[in-house]
């Protein structure tokens, strides 16, 4: 659950140069201040949209490491990998 104010990192998406704002429509549920279901979506809920600032436009995340190794045989291995993220701030909940 999202609430005002909070910040995300949310997977990198392809944006026109200039954004400065998000707008997410498809929203699964809404809740209430105490952690509560308020109405679940089937999937989606109608006319809800979160809107969101964002933040930083390409942020990475931590480093994974792979390794493989073959006692014996002389074989290794060894592969990273580092997620891209954009950085958004939840400005509003429209219900």
């Amino acid at each position: 659950m999202v609430r005002k104010d909070d910040i995300l990192d949310v997977d990198l998406r392809t944006l026109p140069e200039g954004t400065t704002s998000l707008s997410f429509s498809k929203v699964l549920a809404v809740g209430k201040e105490d952690g509560s279901v308020a109405s679940l979506g089937a999937p989606y809920l109608a006319n809800v949209t979160v809107n969101a600032e964002i933040l930083n436009s390409h942020k990475r995340g931590a480093k994974t490491t792979l390794n493989k190794y073959s006692r014996r045989k002389g074989y290794r291995r060894h592969k990273g990998h580092r997620q891209a993220y954009v950085q958004i701030k939840i400005t509003d909940i429209v219900l």
